[in-house]
């Protein structure tokens, strides 16, 4: 029975959290990171990562991207694809850059200082999706960019993380070819079945003589694009993602969305934001502190410039250029899962991983109040209406 007592101290400890962080004036998703550091092994020890934690926390993430897929705007997103794909290179390259740079001047091999450089283009927008939720910008032309550049992002790291562990030669021979030929199928099939078979699943199965019917169609929807996702070796929040656009191009987006947000806020998405939490440990990090620091402020700055490069020459403001970069900076669980792979191969030294994973931290608790900090004007003219979820 303990996980039932893990949920309750979860729920509370993200709300009260996240209503003390609205009141400071910070977004509500800060508060509730911080939840998780707080209650998790670092500080008190109350909630310990284990699998029903993890199980929870993947079905958060999931349903938080589907979500931003029923609030993108497609005509949008169709019309930035160039900015988006332009701050997604801006993101990448100077972010393995820097990465490889602070590596290399710390003495690590060239093999581990690509790896670092690598680890640093990750981009995982959970935490800005969020948070621009929060501000009424999720659907705005810098949100829908950022959501476009994720999943570009998303799936160029990937690419080159599977050429990189094949010519390190630490895993077996990798047909790049084939790995690159799998996302272009992953994505041409998804189109197809979102404008072919999504609409007509939906009035299908709508008619069934069950409670929640269309609710129930959209949550297989969303899984079931994760799951495909990450068998053809593309993250599963792409695929969840892609459901949402999918389902909010048909007349049920008002009602999902409506009837997955109170199911999505009120139990998996705080934990979500609590597991991240979960991975801080302070043990021996003392020694390695200018790492973590140095490494921090580059993966910060780099995404930053990056990004927000990427963003100006496509057009945008200086304003909305650094919003974009900023909605960029947090690694979140895909440079985790990320990290792991490394250290199991051998290309992530163990002394480090701690380390890593404390700067993937870093990243993702800077991103809220940044976002927040780069949107004061547009969030003036908004009504106070923000709750915290």
């Amino acid at each position: 029975m303990q996980f039932i007592l893990y949920l309750a101290l979860i729920i509370i400890a993200t709300k009260l959290a996240g209503h003390l962080s609205v009141r400071l004036g910070q977004p509500a998703v800060l508060g509730k990171l911080l939840a998780g550091i707080i209650i998790g092994p670092a500080v008190l020890g109350w909630v310990q990562p284990d699998d029903f934690i993890g199980h929870f926390a993947e079905i958060g993430v999931l349903l938080l991207m589907f979500i931003a897929g029923l609030e993108t705007d497609l005509e949008q997103l169709r019309e930035n694809w160039k900015a988006a794909f332009a701050v997604a290179v801006g993101g990448i390259i100077l972010p393995f850059v820097g990465g490889y740079g602070v590596a290399a001047a710390l003495g690590l091999s060239s093999s581990e200082a690509l790896f670092l450089g690598l680890l640093l283009c990750a981009t995982s927008v959970s935490i800005s999706v969020q948070t621009l939720k929060e501000m009424n910008q999720l659907s705005s032309k810098e949100g829908t960019t950022i959501l476009g550049a994720a999943v570009v992002d998303d799936v160029v790291v990937v690419v080159l993380l599977a050429v990189m562990m094949s010519l390190l030669g630490t895993t077996d021979n990798v047909s790049i070819p084939l790995l690159i030929g799998k996302k272009a199928l992953f994505f041409v099939i998804v189109i197809a079945v979102s404008i072919w078979v999504i609409p007509h699943f939906m009035k299908w199965f709508a008619r069934f003589k069950i409670t929640e019917a269309a609710m129930s169609a959209a949550l297989i929807a969303c899984f079931a694009f994760s799951y495909f996702a990450e068998s053809m070796g593309v993250a599963g929040i792409i695929g969840a993602f892609a459901a949402g656009i999918a389902i909010s191009q048909t007349s049920f987006k008002h009602d999902v969305e409506s009837k997955v947000e109170p199911i999505a806020y009120t139990l998996f998405v705080p934990v979500f934001f609590v597991s991240i939490g979960l991975n801080i440990t302070f043990e021996g990090v003392g020694s390695q502190i200018v790492f973590i620091i140095l490494l921090s402020l580059v993966a910060i700055l780099t995404k930053l410039i990056g990004g927000g490069l990427g963003a100006r020459l496509t057009g945008f403001n200086n304003h909305s250029s650094l919003a974009i970069g900023a909605g960029m900076i947090s690694r979140g669980e895909v440079a985790l899962i990320i990290a792991a792979t490394g250290l199991e191969s051998g290309l992530l030294l163990p002394q480090y991983f701690t380390s890593v994973v404390m700067v993937v931290i870093v990243t993702t608790l800077v991103t809220p109040p940044v976002l927040k900090l780069v949107f004061p004007q547009k969030l003036k003219v908004e009504s106070p209406k923000v709750l915290a979820k």
